[in-house]
């Protein structure tokens, strides 16, 4: 049997290049003493990921030369050398971009296909769902009647942290996008209250037209234009929580800093970044609040599907690009 599997053959400068990967052909591995093999169904692609394509010092380590890359995947197991782990159990883990992955059983997470489409664990209730909860709820310290502004509002992360902000009493829901349909989508779907395109003219100004009595919490997922604008806009005691700067990620340059820093003097403003690995404390809170609401309806999400293992990077490449509508998953 075959296994196909991705590896990073060298460290892209600026935007990934076809060049710095290949598609290897392997045998499918073996399990040992505690270990399980899965086939993997799902595959996720995340921004994320870029940083660890970059030798820099980071939160975690970067991808090796020579070896397949990691990532969420939720699959079958079809061979277990565990106890509690079955052959037939769906499984999350964390060796994605590839067919068949050996696990360790102690880092998998039995997941019900029942309960939700299996995709839905790499996305709504799954890590980016939890990024979502966590960044807004603890890092921001969302509090009901705040004004909330989210740029990268149509993407996995973004498009559920507005829509929680509503379930729990904003007074206000705004979110910025990169195309005319996304916006549609914000307003009409996921119940923002306006939204934007930042490609039809200046943030700072689209912004202040949308929330013209300025924001509470800005959840920050773009950086560059998008958190000079919202300083510009922040109210009093007003929080960012920083989740991601997609805008810089390819810069090969250092990219400038906010102009107008000194403002969170006057609004006693508060940034702060955050990782979700910080706060898996709030799972079962996050699953037991959140499910609910994606099983009733109350939250809705998109998913943008990618088929077969070989388009596997074309689909992290648009999750730089911003193609994707809500998450980007790979279905093998």
């Amino acid at each position: 049997m075959i296994n196909r599997e991705w590896h990073l053959l060298s460290r892209p400068v600026g935007w990934p290049q076809p060049e710095n990967f290949a598609l290897v052909e392997t045998e499918v591995p073996t399990p040992g003493e505690g270990q399980i093999l899965v086939r993997n169904t799902f595959l996720s692609v995340d921004p994320y990921m870029r940083g660890r394509m970059s030798s820099a010092k980071s939160y975690v380590a970067p991808f090796e030369l020579g070896k397949v890359m990691q990532g969420g995947a939720v699959g079958e197991v079809v061979e277990s050398r565990a106890e509690g782990i079955a052959p037939g159990d769906h499984v999350l883990h964390f060796l994605g971009w590839r067919e068949y992955a050996v696990v360790d059983a102690k880092t998998a997470v039995k997941v019900d296909a029942q309960a939700a489409p299996l995709s839905a664990y790499l996305g709504v209730l799954g890590m980016t769902g939890l990024t979502a909860y966590a960044g807004l709820l603890r890092t921001a310290s969302f509090k009901e009647g705040d004004a909330v502004f989210v740029s990268g509002a149509a993407g996995a992360v973004g498009s559920q942290v507005g829509q929680i902000a509503r379930l729990k009493g904003a007074s206000r829901v705004i979110g910025s996008a990169g195309s005319d349909e996304k916006v549609e989508l914000l307003v009409k779907e996921y119940g923002f209250d306006a939204a934007f395109n930042y490609k039809n003219g200046p943030v700072s100004e689209q912004l202040r037209a949308a929330a013209p009595d300025g924001i509470d919490v800005y959840f920050d997922n773009v950086g560059g234009d998008h958190l000079e604008a919202a300083i510009g806009s922040l109210n009093r005691d007003g929080r960012i929580a920083v989740c991601g700067m997609i805008s810089v990620y390819n810069n090969t340059e250092p990219a400038p800093g906010p102009r107008n820093l000194a403002r969170l003097i006057q609004t006693r403003g508060r940034i702060e970044g955050f990782l979700v690995g910080d706060h898996y404390d709030l799972q079962p809170q996050f699953v037991q609040e959140v499910a609910p609401w994606v099983a009733s309806g109350e939250l809705k999400y998109r998913e943008t599907v990618v088929k077969g293992i070989g388009n596997t990077l074309e689909a992290f490449l648009g999750v730089l690009r911003g193609d994707n509508i809500g998450k980007m998953v790979v279905r093998l």
